[in-house]
């Protein structure tokens, strides 16, 4: 909140959504592929079931690994330039390098190539599979435990499954999530390897700060996830009301 307070004061109440933009690109491909993939794979790993049959825990874990692994892949330049774009907020408007995100994306590839859009890949694929598996996963059995208990499949029992798949990915992720961030902000021609720069974080900052921002990180998850399965929930209600 202080944190929120502070942008505020400083770059007025839009600065709470720098980086909406490339954002919005971001969610589109990779909440997408992420979101759609999964109950197909999830079918395929699973391979055919007796009816009345449910996917096991590790079945569902493999299967968000697998979508948030291919989403990523496909959106990681979005999600530099989100990163990037967030993290010039900082700096004085005339001292920003980048006017707008497709800015963004021309000033990178001019200066890097294609390969210069995929800054990060190794770090994001490894935090968005593991976000992705800890979301979709624990929402998907948080919810199959929530109707074997005799818990209505309704609005209230998607909000609560939502906001526990929210806490699992935020704990879960967390690490990861400060890892990636990091190392795309990362000042050019750092050449300190994802190795070193844990050692470092451990040396100077302590193990706990692989948490820092975790409570902003969880409202921000949570909120998410309540409006992520709630609006799948209901648009799975209207087109495809027998899918389990």
């Amino acid at each position: 909140l202080g944190t929120m307070k502070t942008i505020t004061a400083e770059e007025g109440p839009m600065g709470l959504f720098s980086g909406l933009s490339p954002g919005l690109q971001r969610q589109f491909v990779f909440a997408g592929l992420r979101i759609g993939l999964y109950v197909p794979i999830r079918n395929i790993i699973c391979g055919p079931m007796k009816p009345g049959e449910n996917p096991t825990l590790l079945q569902k874990i493999a299967a968000g690994m697998a979508t948030g692994a291919i989403g990523i892949s496909i959106a990681n330049p979005t999600d530099l330039v989100k990163v990037r774009m967030q993290g010039q907020g900082r700096l004085p408007v005339e001292e920003r390098p980048y006017t707008s995100s497709i800015d963004c994306y021309k000033k990178t590839f001019a200066k890097d190539g294609v390969k210069g859009l995929w800054v990060g890949w190794a770090p994001n694929v490894m935090r968005n599979s593991v976000i992705n598996a800890a979301e979709l996963a624990s929402y998907d059995q948080f919810k199959q435990m929530s109707l074997n208990i005799g818990l209505p499949d309704g609005l209230v029992t998607h909000i609560l499954c939502a906001f526990g798949a929210g806490f699992v990915a935020c704990v879960v992720g967390s690490p990861v999530d400060v890892m990636k961030t990091r190392i795309m902000n990362r000042k050019p021609g750092d050449g300190q390897s994802i190795t070193g720069l844990v050692a470092s974080m451990i040396n100077k900052e302590g193990p706990l700060a692989f948490y820092k921002g975790f409570t902003a990180n969880f409202m921000r998850l949570g909120s998410w996830n309540v409006v992520m399965f709630v609006s799948l929930e209901q648009i799975k209600g209207h087109f495809v009301p027998n899918d389990e």
